[in-house]
């Protein structure tokens, strides 16, 4: 007879806590992705430690609003394109998943061509790595359900461990970090806010939003579970933030102090080796390519999600291809665009980035004020309708990202 182990009281609650990690952490997670690593290395080697006081803001934003996604899809059963659709009607629900697809698109693209540039930081050529990768991820979102995809996806999340050990090799002055973080230095100039405006974009997006409501309706825990659905999202926001946080921090502590700018990630993959080490620039890469490869699966399935709900077509990882056949030739279509695309030679892949970025920036606001409104009708949400205090925070938030959008739009004219 085998003899039962006795774990101890605080390893159960350990191994309980990751049990319930899944869409907030994933969804959280891709937003480090090609386009977001990039924001981060630029905005850490150009201002330093004084740019980690947005992300302290951020956190609030983007555990607020991921929070009220996972409340929506929780009691609702149902995604933000499904529930604007029944609350707003066709005409405002097609504009809004017209400019998702664009958006989506082009950001797309741009993960395509991180694992492209992830994959050459290893001497791999891209006309390998990409169409490896989009045939992989078409197989597993075919062949599985939804738990063995979020498996998958759990395990791509592990790949962000590589900055924190980057982190540990450097070795900061956290003294100098705390103080600037509190207190920075912000230049009035008009590349720090349209830097600011960027990491917002890239943070707090309209295809995260689409993403975790509909990945947590998918997954379909009953409402008397929230409390566990809330712990993923809120958990896995601020680790996604404590990553974008980390990605600054080891681009601020060498490439800053050098007087060295990179405008792209893998970019300061290779900065990274001449101050430290090797080592450094393997990990940066093998964190890069992790959240790259994480975010191709996870924004086709965004916009397929969105658009399959919103015109009601079957959609969800649980059905087969016979039965939301227009969900899975969305999926497949948006990975082979992004491939494509990706693999030109002459392609302007940071106009193309912008241009995603910029789309994300106009829709946002729009997105988050019909959001505002289904959290708030108590015929949709019953008694989990919003808090006076989260109305009030959301409200700000859309000030700021209005005020944000419009500055990026009218500094280019006046500068």
């Amino acid at each position: 007879m085998i003899k039962q182990i006795k774990l101890p009281a605080w390893l159960k609650r350990i191994f309980y806590f990751i049990t319930l990690l899944g869409p907030g952490l994933i969804t959280a997670s891709a937003g480090n992705d090609a386009p977001g690593i990039a924001t981060y290395s630029v905005a850490g080697s150009t201002y330093g430690y004084s740019f980690l006081w947005v992300i302290l803001v951020i956190i609030v934003g983007i555990v607020l609003v991921q929070e009220m996604a996972a409340r929506m899809g929780t009691v609702t059963g149902k995604g933000t394109a499904d529930l604007i659709r029944e609350r707003f009607g066709v005409k405002v629900t097609a504009l809004a998943i017209l400019a998702l697809l664009l958006a989506n698109l082009g950001t797309t693209v741009a993960e395509f061509a991180g694992v492209a540039a992830a994959g050459e930081l290893f001497g791999i050529s891209r006309y390998l790595t990409v169409p490896i990768a989009g045939l992989l991820f078409t197989m597993l979102i075919l062949r599985g359900n939804y738990k063995n995809v979020e498996k998958v996806l759990l395990v791509l999340t592990l790949s962000a461990m590589s900055y924190l050990i980057t982190l540990l090799i450097i070795k900061p002055d956290w003294a100098q970090i705390a103080h600037q973080a509190v207190s920075p230095k912000i230049p009035l100039d008009a590349n720090y806010m349209i830097l600011v405006l960027a990491v917002i974009g890239t943070t707090i997006t309209p295809w995260g939003i689409f993403y975790l409501q509909a990945s947590i309706a998918d997954k379909g825990k009953p409402v008397e579970e929230y409390g566990e659905t809330r712990l993923d999202v809120v958990v896995g926001s601020i680790w996604g933030n404590i990553i974008s946080a980390v990605i600054i921090i080891v681009t601020a502590a060498t490439l800053f102090k050098a007087g060295i700018v990179v405008t792209a990630a893998e970019e300061a993959a290779q900065a990274l080796a001449p101050f430290a080490g090797e080592g450094s620039k393997i990990l940066f890469a093998v964190g890069f390519l992790g959240a790259s490869l994480l975010a191709v699966s996870v924004l086709p399935l965004s916009t397929t999600y969105a658009f399959c709900e919103a015109f009601g077509f079957e959609r969800g990882l649980n059905h087969r291809f016979g039965e939301a056949p227009v969900f899975y030739v969305i999926f497949g279509g948006m990975i082979l665009l992004g491939m494509v695309f990706a693999l030109l030679p002459s392609i302007p892949l940071f106009d193309l980035m912008i241009l995603s970025q910029t789309i994300n920036a106009v829709l946002l606001p729009l997105i988050l004020v019909l959001f505002l409104i289904i959290a708030n009708d108590r015929n949709i949400m019953g008694k989990w309708v919003n808090s006076s205090l989260a109305n009030i925070l959301t409200i700000l938030l859309i000030a700021v990202v209005v005020l944000a959008t419009v500055a990026m739009f009218v500094t280019p004219l006046i500068t």
